[in-house]
């Protein structure tokens, strides 16, 4: 089988024809991704429902539980409305899952391209009605931590994805499908197993299915594929610009692609996962029953922006400043803290990951202290403190044997209203340009 583009990777047969081998040539030299078929469908189900489940356990298990969602039912004139088959949710971009499984023995290949072009172009309708209906009356619905979302059309933007559970697609299969009104793509089960598995971000993902949504349609099976020759495409592309004196003295420029050619914590090591520890800690535990639905979900999708490219990096980064809070005397405080600062369709966002040696009210009012004085400075010097928003995040050790850590969180967005008195007591407190 022949790449797209030999310059950059290439494709090779593999003895096992349901497992595809991609031998990517990366700047760390020849990196090869073995691409297994979709995880299996639970024994105990019916194909259709299993397939949905398997679709459901990806994105979970690899994402977030908390931004996918099951169907729900909306009355229409006398009678209901599924909407959606599954729901990805994260931030301000949604995206209705149809799934369609073949379960019946597969025939000839025009009969099995026919069937998949009939119901790819159903799934594409049922979307769109699944958005129209969300825009018309909100609908209550549940997601992967048993969490109940009011989800209001308006509030997204929405895209559609034709999901196809079938083990014998006909090679180069492309469907097609009248415009929606709305990004729209299809995949196999297979194509949505990777990108979850690569990424192990419902926001990342999210972010690349709205990336190649307005691209032509490619062949089934065929998404590990673009997948590669995009993040070839990154990883050559120059830094974009992008002004670090916005953070202030210290700052400096940092790029990273948008898509990593190795996949998201292949190496199984705490730097890999303390993100994903971080995330868990504040979905289960900190956000649980005291925030609105709508909140934690925002708080989360924030944090999940964290580019996955460095997050192994800002793993063994917050390992490391947790070591060293603890090594002070007893009474004293130490911090250590990293912040960055990106910009979005949305505007300005700013990260700020602190470790503190000890948690107490006084600690918890100077983290507050320093992230209300960090988002004020940004937002002067962006000169648009409206577009801007800013999530702190505080670890401080806990040594009653039951978590490692215990997690302070803090979010702004627009202008803080500092007063003058206040602005200038915290810039006591925090003065620029030392290490904190």
């Amino acid at each position: 089988m022949s790449a797209p583009s030999d310059a950059l990777w290439r494709l090779i047969d593999d003895d096992d024809p349901t497992t595809l081998t991609l031998v990517v040539d990366t700047p760390a030299g020849p990196y090869v991704r073995r691409i297994p078929p979709a995880i299996p469908l639970p024994a105990d189900a019916e194909p259709g429902t299993g397939a949905e489940e398997a679709a459901h356990t990806a994105a979970a298990a690899w994402g977030m539980p908390d931004f996918v969602f099951q169907s729900a039912l909306a009355r229409k004139g006398s009678g209901q409305r599924e909407l959606g088959d599954r729901l990805l949710i994260s931030g301000k971009r949604g995206a209705v899952v149809q799934i369609k499984s073949r379960t019946v023995q597969p025939k000839g290949e025009a009969e099995e391209r026919a069937w998949i072009q009939k119901v790819t172009a159903k799934a594409m309708r049922q979307a769109k009605g699944t958005v129209r209906t969300l825009r018309l009356m909100p609908s209550d619905m549940v997601n992967g931590r048993d969490r109940t979302l009011s989800v209001v059309g308006d509030a997204y933007e929405w895209l559609a994805v034709s999901l196809l559970d079938h083990d014998h697609v006909p090679s180069g299969t492309v469907p097609t499908w009248d415009p929606i009104g709305m990004p729209a793509l299809t995949l196999t089960r297979r194509d949505w197993d990777f990108l979850f598995d690569q990424l192990r971000s419902t926001t990342a993902v999210l972010d690349y299915l709205f990336r190649v949504a307005t691209e032509p349609p490619i062949a089934l099976d065929g998404e590990p594929v673009r997948y590669y020759e995009l993040a070839a495409a990154d990883a050559a592309a120059p830094p974009g610009d992008f002004d670090s004196d916005l953070v202030g003295p210290g700052g400096r420029p940092f790029s990273t692609p948008l898509l990593p050619q190795v996949p998201a914590e292949s190496g199984v090591t705490r730097a890999h996962l303390m993100i994903r520890f971080v995330l868990e800690d504040v979905a289960t535990s900190m956000l649980r029953d005291a925030v609105t639905e709508e909140n934690r979900l925002t708080v989360l999708g924030d944090l999940d922006r964290l580019p996955v490219g460095i997050r192994e990096e800002w793993g063994q980064l917050l390992l490391d400043m947790l070591d060293e809070v603890v090594q002070v005397p007893d009474g004293h405080v130490k911090w250590r803290s990293r912040r960055q600062l990106h910009a979005d369709e949305s505007g300005y966002r700013q990260m700020l990951f602190t470790c503190a040696t000890r948690f107490g009210k006084d600690v918890e009012a100077s983290f507050g202290s320093y992230v209300m004085l960090r988002h004020h400075q940004v937002g002067e010097r962006t000169g648009h403190p409206e577009d801007l928003t800013s999530l702190g995040v505080m670890l401080t050790p806990n040594h009653d044997g039951r978590r490692p850590w215990d997690t302070t969180l803090i979010r702004i967005e627009g202008p803080t209203g500092l007063t003058q008195d206040e602005l200038h007591d915290f810039e006591q407190l925090w003065p620029e340009g030392e290490k904190v």
